[in-house]
């Protein structure tokens, strides 16, 4: 059970930093330095959690796959702003650039879930057969 938790955070922290520097990357209004990467993924993660578990708990009454991806990429873009005004090494500017960024974050984290997703599978399949 402690390794799937160390999984799917290890997992969700580097889909979320990988995110944050492909942002980075691509958009030339989405700027952050190297001390400010780990800083904002950790903020980031914290509150993605915080708006995430709220949304779940307070609007959602019957869960859908739709639903589930409109509020994931919501808690994404409000994480960002939330990041953004916390974090001093991170700039982010223009309405377009937010929603790039969280598409690009949105993905990298989807993405990395999937992967530990998988990871957990293959050590359960793991286990059975051993």
């Amino acid at each position: 059970m402690l390794i799937r938790v160390g999984i799917r955070v290890g997992t969700s922290l580097a889909g979320i930093a990988v995110g944050i520097l492909l942002s980075s990357a691509l958009l030339s209004k989405f700027s952050i330095d190297a001390t400010a990467v780990v800083e904002a993924t950790l903020i980031f993660w914290i509150v993605h959690l915080g708006v995430s578990f709220a949304a779940l708990r307070v609007l959602v009454r019957e869960p859908s796959i739709a639903l589930a991806g409109l509020l994931a990429l919501a808690s994404t873009i409000v994480s960002l702003l939330i990041v953004n005004v916390i974090v001093s090494g991170l700039t982010v500017s223009g309405l377009q650039t937010y929603v790039l960024a969280t598409a690009i974050i949105w993905l990298a984290t989807a993405v990395s879930d999937t992967i530990g997703r998988r990871m957990i599978r293959a050590r359960r399949a793991e286990r059975r057969s051993a």
